[in-house]
């Protein structure tokens, strides 16, 4: 347990520092309205075509923070505030989201990398918890250490991923705040890209704990295996 608290508590602390200044900046810039009073909706589009990415939808999606690309059905999905909202957030995230639409049709390394694990991710996360409730119980009853094993690998898997992640997300806000800034029909003024850029900034905090996060729930799980496997 000591070993768990060591690893997990700093950051699950950190976890909700960058939770909470995430929320704090994109209610911030949501209170920002665009000069150009364009909707996130408007923007998306724009971006698209700017690219020359006419096969791909934009669309609303219910509940909040649910903005997402889905390479699958060509779709660029924004929330709502995000799809009808006109302000320096949902031009922001509506941005971002195009950026994955645009590493798409450019054959993005990382994306293709990280769409393939996607199947196998779903698998691993779908029955991790149970393979690790059973896999610790028989290390406590010192019964084989095969099934943690099993465990240790899928949530290798789920790490792994994790920080595939970092590269698509943080290469999807660069592409976003490049066109963002060199696009004065959007944005007019540098002080709404910078705004921009700080509220994608700190999006993207949020998938480096994430990562760390796993990396952390890896390495106890790990230890307990390999300590057990020394005794």
């Amino acid at each position: 347990m000591g070993t768990y608290l060591i690893l997990i508590i700093p950051v699950l602390l950190l976890s909700m520092f960058v939770q909470w200044r995430f929320r704090d900046k994109f209610s911030k810039y949501a209170e920002m309205q665009l000069r150009s009073g364009m909707s996130g909706k408007e923007v998306a589009e724009r971006m698209l075509q700017d690219n020359g990415i006419y096969d791909v939808k934009v669309m609303s999606a219910e509940g909040q923070l649910t903005d997402h690309y889905n390479p699958a059905s060509r779709t660029v999905n924004l929330s709502t505030d995000v799809y009808y909202g006109r302000s320096v957030a949902a031009a922001a995230v509506a941005a971002h989201e195009c950026g994955h639409a645009v590493q798409h049709a450019k054959s993005y390394n990382w994306l293709q990398f990280r769409s393939s694990m996607v199947p196998i991710v779903s698998i691993s996360s779908n029955l991790l918890q149970w393979v690790l409730l059973i896999g610790v119980m028989l290390i406590v009853f010192n019964g084989p250490p095969i099934v943690l094993a099993i465990g240790v690998g899928g949530l290798a898997i789920i790490t792994i991923f994790s920080f595939v992640t970092l590269p698509v997300e943080f290469d999807a806000s660069k592409r976003a705040l490049v066109w963002l800034k060199n696009n004065r029909g959007v944005m007019h003024t540098d002080e709404e890209n910078v705004q921009a850029k700080d509220a994608l900034w700190w999006a993207a905090m949020t998938y480096v704990v994430a990562a760390l996060g796993a990396l952390a729930n890896l390495l106890y799980y790990a230890s307990m295996l390999f300590g057990r496997s020394r005794d």
